[in-house]
């Protein structure tokens, strides 16, 4: 995926599983992040950040969506312990990571696997990639992320 593509369109299940499409979003600023594993070390780190700045991040008109290969239920257990305020879709067979490319080859503990590599995409609201944050660190990619939203909302403006 580059800037200016279209972004994948998709239709995955939240963690109530309620179905969330790309489509029914249209018109509006889309954070789409996603993060290998529900509850899991630099995943809870990367989601409590966002937390913590999603007040803000809605006041720039972004909607904050989470995807992982994880189940809805999962995904339900990680937005409770944690508080989360955004939903997070259900991706377990990968479609939407592949579509957006962000399933590749990792280094696990000195093995090459295949899985999801933290990335961001700032879709706008004619469904195209605004921005692309490849190969996030869960510190501070929160602040990052606000920081280009108020940027580029000036911009805009």
């Amino acid at each position: 995926m580059n800037i200016n593509d279209k972004a994948p369109e998709f239709s995955l299940q939240d963690e109530n599983g309620k179905d969330v499409s790309l489509k029914s979003l249209r018109g509006k600023v889309v954070v789409l992040y996603f993060y290998p594993r529900a509850d899991t070390p630099g995943c809870t780190v990367e989601a409590c950040e966002f937390r913590d700045t999603y007040k803000q991040m809605q006041k720039s008109g972004a909607v904050l969506l989470g995807i992982s290969p994880d189940t809805p239920n999962a995904q339900k257990k990680f937005q409770d312990k944690f508080k989360l305020p955004f939903s997070l879709l259900a991706d377990a067979d990968k479609k939407v990571a592949n579509a957006f490319g962000v399933v590749q080859e990792k280094n696990m503990y000195g093995k090459k696997v295949m899985g999801v590599v933290r990335t961001t995409f700032v879709i706008g609201p004619d469904g195209k990639i605004q921005h692309i944050f490849p190969k996030v660190k869960p510190e501070g990619h929160a602040v990052e992320v606000l920081a280009y939203l108020k940027e580029s909302s000036k911009g805009a403006a």
